[in-house]
C-alpha cells in the first residue's frame, strides 16, 4: 500500500507487531524528551532515554510526562551518553537514535567513531526528507539538504539509492527520481548536467539500483509540473510525476526546504541516513509535528 500523507506513517507503524525501540542521546532537555513521550503516546516507537537521571525525572515531572513512558539509562556526561545510545544501536538494542541536548559535532563524532560508531568503512551519510506539501499532489522524496556540500558523482549514487528507498519504504514500487539542475539541457560548462546525464544513463543500464525511473537533467518546473513539461516538450515518466528530487548541492537543497517550510506550509520529517540505524537530529527550531514526522520516518525506515 502507498504511503500518500505522514499521517499514514503513523498509521502503518501502529499495525506492527513489534514497536521500534528509539534511543535518544543525553536527553536533559524539555524538547527531546516532550518528543519522545509523544512518539510513545501515539504508539510509534519505545523510547530509552540516555542522560541524567535526576534531570530527566525532574523535567517529567515539570511537564507532567509519566516517567514509566520511558526507560531511563543514567549517563550524566553527555560524551558517554552519546556513546551508550551509539552501543546500543550497534549492539541491535535500538532500532533509531535521536540527538538530545548534546551539541551536533559531538553525536557526530559518536556515530562516526571508528571502533566503536555506526558507520561502515565506506558508506556515505546523507540526508533524507519526506515532504508533504499542500501544492504537490504527493509526497516528495528530497535529498541532499543538510549533510554534503556538493556530492561528487559516487556520492549521488548513494544520495539517489537512499532517496529510492525510502520512496519505496513509503509503498512506491518503481520511484520516478529527478536529478535537478537548472537547466534541462546538458551543458559542458554546467557539471551538474552532465553528472546527471551519466547519472541517467548508468540508471538506464541497471548500475544503480533496481526498480527506478531517473532521469536528469531536469528543471524543478519540469519535475514537478505537468503543464511545464508539456510546453517544454519534455516526455518522461518523471516529469510532472517525481516522487524524488535530488539537488546538485547543499545549497540549492537547503533553500528549497526552508522556502516549502517557511512560506509553503509544508510538513517534513527529516533524517540521517547511512549509519547502521537512521537516525534523528531534532534542533529546538524544530517544531513538535517535526520532530514526531521525523521519529515517525526513522521507525518505518529502521531494519
Amino acid at each position: 500500500m502507498q504511503i500518500e500523507k505522514i499521517s499514514d506513517i503513523y498509521a502503518a507503524l501502529k499495525k506492527e507487531v513489534r514497536k521500534k525501540r528509539l534511543v535518544v542521546s543525553y536527553a536533559n532537555d524539555s524538547h527531546s524528551i516532550e518528543a519522545a513521550h509523544l512518539a510513545v503516546k501515539m504508539g510509534l516507537v519505545e523510547a530509552t532515554l540516555f542522560g541524567d537521571q535526576q534531570e530527566i525525572e525532574k523535567v517529567c515531572r515539570a511537564e507532567g510526562y509519566p516517567i514509566s513512558d520511558f526507560e531511563i539509562v543514567n549517563e550524566p556526561v553527555d560524551t558517554q551518553s552519546a556513546l551508550r545510545a551509539v552501543e546500543w544501536a550497534r549492539e541491535g538494542k535500538a532500532d533509531l537514535i535521536m540527538k538530545g541536548l548534546i551539541s551536533t559535532d559531538k553525536y557526530m563524532r559518536a556515530i562516526l567513531n571508528k571502533e566503536k560508531g555506526l558507520v561502515g568503512p565506506n558508506a556515505t551519510l546523507s540526508h533524507i526528507t519526506v515532504m508533504e506539501s499542500p501544492g504537490y499532489h504527493k509526497l516528495l522524496v528530497i535529498s541532499d539538504v543538510a549533510v554534503i556540500p556538493l556530492p561528487d558523482l559516487n556520492q549521488k549514487i548513494a544520495i539517489i539509492k537512499y532517496v529510492a528507498e525510502t520512496a519505496k519504504a513509503l509503498g512506491i514500487t518503481c520511484p520516478k527520481i529527478a536529478l535537478l539542475s537548472a537547466t534541462d539541457q546538458v551543458l559542458p560548462k554546467m557539471p551538474s548536467t552532465v553528472e546527471a546525464a551519466i547519472l541517467t544513463k548508468m540508471a538506464e543500464r541497471g548500475q544503480i539500483c533496481p526498480s527506478i525511473h531517473l532521469e536528469g537533467p531536469m528543471g524543478l518546473d519540469v519535475a514537478i509540473d505537468r503543464e511545464s513539461a508539456e510546453i517544454k516538450k519534455i516526455s518522461s515518466p518523471v516529469a510532472g510525476d517525481a516522487d524524488g528530487l535530488v539537488f546538485p548541492n547543499l545549497e540549492a537543497g537547503n533553500i528549497f526546504y526552508k522556502a516549502n517550510t517557511k512560506i509553503g506550509q509544508s510538513s517534513v520529517g527529516a533524517i540521517l541516513v547511512g549509519a547502521k540505524v537512521p537516525s534523528v537530529l531534532s534542533s529546538r527550531g524544530d517544531s513538535v509535528e517535526t520532530k514526531i514526522n521525523s521519529i515517525a520516518l526513522a521507525a518505518l525506515l529502521a531494519r
